[in-house]
C-alpha cells in the first residue's frame, strides 16, 4: 500500500503569520518574499520543519495559495525538495455558500481516493463533512494554530494518522 498524502498549507502551519508582529517566534528565520509588485511579504519559517516533515511516512504535497511558488520560496529555506502542488487556479479565495473552504474540493479531487492528511489554519466542520461525504478513504483534517505554526503535538497527530492508515 502506498503512503498517504500530506497536504501542506504555508501560511499558518509553516509561517505562523498571526504571531505577535513585532516578535519573530523562537527558532524561526525571516524571509522577505515579493510575490507581487509592491511591499514584500514577511514570512517566518522554521528551518527544522523540512527535516521533520520528511521523516513522516507521507508523500508531501503543497496545498497553499502559494501553489508552485512554494517550491521556489519556502522549500529551500526549510530543506524540502521540490514538491507537487494542488492547482487552485480559478478557486483562489472563492467563498462557497456552503461554508466549505475554497481548497477542499480541489484537495479531494487531487487525492483521487487515496488516504490523506491536510494541515491548515482555516479548516471547519463544513470541510470535515465535505471530505467525509466525497472522499472514500481515510482523511485527517488537522487545524494548526496560525499564531504558533506546526508544533510537536501536530507532528504526533500526523505520525499517528500515518501509522493507523498504513498499518504495521
Amino acid at each position: 500500500m502506498s503512503r498517504p498524502l500530506l497536504y501542506l498549507d504555508v501560511d499558518g502551519p509553516l509561517n505562523p503569520y498571526a504571531a505577535k508582529p513585532e516578535r519573530r517566534p523562537e527558532g524561526y528565520t525571516t524571509i522577505r518574499v515579493a510575490l507581487r509588485p509592491g511591499r514584500p511579504l514577511r514570512v517566518w519559517l522554521h528551518p527544522d520543519h523540512g527535516r521533520a516533515l520528511l521523516a513522516l511516512d507521507y508523500e508531501l504535497c503543497w496545498a497553499t495559495s502559494w501553489m508552485d511558488a512554494a517550491n521556489r520560496w519556502i522549500a529551500p529555506v526549510i530543506g524540502l525538495p521540490e514538491l507537487p502542488w494542488v492547482d487552485f487556479t480559478g478557486a483562489l479565495f472563492n467563498e462557497r455558500p456552503d461554508g466549505v473552504h475554497w481548497k477542499t474540493e480541489r484537495i479531494v479531487t487531487h487525492a483521487a481516493g487515496r488516504p490523506f492528511a491536510w494541515v491548515d489554519d482555516e479548516l471547519s466542520p463544513a470541510d470535515d463533512a465535505f471530505v467525509t461525504t466525497h472522499h472514500p478513504a481515510s482523511a485527517l483534517l488537522h487545524h494548526v494554530n496560525p499564531r504558533l505554526g506546526l508544533r510537536e503535538r501536530d507532528f504526533e497527530a500526523l505520525r499517528t494518522f500515518a501509522a493507523d492508515t498504513t498499518g504495521p
